[in-house]
C-alpha cells in the first residue's frame, strides 16, 4: 500500500472514531468513573450508605443474633433433631447475604483498593468457607443442648460426653467444636474485619473546612451495629482481632489528618461504632471479672466470657 493510501485509511478510521464518541459520550466516562475501577474522585461528596449499612445491620440482628434463639424456641416437631433447625437456615442466609454486602460496600469505596480485587475476592471465599464450617460445628452444638449439653462446660466435661462410648467419640466431638469455635471463627472473622478495614482506609477525603455531619439513621445505625459487636466480639472469641482492627483504624485516622484528610459519613459511623463497641466490651468483662465459676472456663490471659455461656450457667434454668 502507498503512503498517501495508508494515510486516507488513517483518517477514515480516525473519522469513524470521532462519530463513535459523538453518538456515544458517556460510555468511557462511566468506565472511568465506575466505581469498582477508580472509586469516586476526592471532591465529591459521599453519602451515607443507608441500604448497605441498614441491610447488614438487620441480617446481624436476625440471622445472626436471632438464630440461636429460633434454635431453642422453635419446637422440635418443627426440626427434628436429625435435620437442619430453622437457626440453620438463618445461618445459610447469612453466609450468602454478608459477602454480597460486603463486595457491594467495597464497590463504593471512594478511593480504588489498594491490594486490588483478587485479594477482596480471595477473602470473601475465606469468608464464606469458614462461615460454612461454623454453620456445620454450631448445628451440631445447638441440637446437642436439647439433650442435656451445658455451654458452661468443655466438650471433655460435659456429663452426656462422659457416658459416651467408646471414648474416641469424645475425640470426634472436641474436633467438630475446634472446626466450630477456632478454626470457622478464623476464617470467617478474619476476612470480614479485613474488609471492614480496607473500606475504611478509604473513607477519607481533603478537610478543606469541610463540616461532616452524620444523619440521624447514620446514629441510630450506630448504637445497633455497637450492641451486636459487642456481641459479635463476645461471642465469637475474637476480642485480640477486634482491638487490631480498632487501632489499625486509629492509626490510619491519625496517619490522615497529618496530611490534611478526614473521615467521610460512613468512616465516622463506623470508627464510632467500633469505640462504642469496646466500651460495652470492657463493662462487659468488668461485670463479670470476679466471676468464678466463669473464671473456670476461660483460664486464659484474656477474660472475655461469652454472653450464652453466661445465660446456660444463670439464666437458662428458670
Amino acid at each position: 500500500m502507498s503512503l498517501a493510501a495508508r494515510k486516507r485509511a488513517s483518517k477514515v478510521r480516525s473519522s469513524r472514531s470521532s462519530n463513535q464518541q459523538a453518538l456515544h459520550p458517556s460510555t468511557a466516562q462511566e468506565d472511568r468513573n465506575h466505581p469498582s475501577i477508580s472509586g469516586s474522585t476526592a471532591d465529591d461528596p459521599v453519602p451515607f450508605h443507608l441500604d448497605l449499612w441498614l441491610t447488614l445491620t438487620l441480617e446481624n440482628w436476625i440471622l445472626d443474633f436471632g438464630r440461636p434463639i429460633a434454635m431453642l424456641w422453635v419446637p422440635l416437631e418443627w426440626s427434628p433433631l436429625n435435620m437442619p433447625s430453622v437457626g440453620d437456615y438463618f445461618h445459610m442466609a447469612y453466609n450468602v447475604i454478608t459477602p454480597f454486602c460486603l463486595l457491594k460496600l467495597l464497590e463504593r469505596c471512594p478511593r480504588k483498593l489498594p491490594l486490588g480485587s483478587s485479594f477482596v475476592y480471595l477473602s470473601i471465599i475465606f469468608f464464606v468457607m469458614g462461615a460454612s464450617l461454623h454453620l456445620v460445628g454450631d448445628s451440631v452444638n445447638h441440637r446437642l443442648i436439647h439433650s442435656g449439653y451445658q455451654n458452661h462446660l468443655s466438650v471433655r466435661e460435659n456429663p452426656i460426653m462422659q457416658n459416651l462410648k467408646p471414648k474416641s467419640l469424645v475425640d470426634s466431638f472436641e474436633l467438630l467444636y475446634y472446626y466450630d469455635e477456632y478454626l470457622g471463627h478464623l476464617m470467617w472473622y478474619i476476612p470480614f474485619f479485613l474488609c471492614l478495614v480496607l473500606y475504611f482506609g478509604g473513607c477519607f477525603v481533603p478537610a478543606r473546612g469541610r463540616d461532616i455531619r452524620m444523619p440521624f439513621s447514620a446514629w441510630i445505625l450506630t448504637v445497633a451495629s455497637a450492641v451486636y459487636n459487642w456481641y459479635l466480639v463476645t461471642e465469637g472469641q475474637i476480642f485480640p482481632l477486634f482491638v487490631v482492627s480498632y487501632v489499625v483504624m486509629l492509626l490510619a485516622v491519625w496517619y490522615n489528618r497529618r496530611s490534611g484528610e478526614e473521615l467521610d459519613v460512613n468512616g465516622s459511623f463506623m470508627l464510632y461504632s467500633f469505640g462504642l463497641t469496646m466500651l460495652l466490651v470492657v463493662v462487659w468483662v468488668g461485670y463479670l471479672w470476679n466471676d468464678q465459676a466463669l473464671r473456670v472456663r476461660y483460664p486464659g490471659l484474656i477474660y472475655v466470657p461469652e454472653p450464652w455461656t453466661y445465660y446456660s450457667l444463670y439464666l437458662s434454668g428458670r
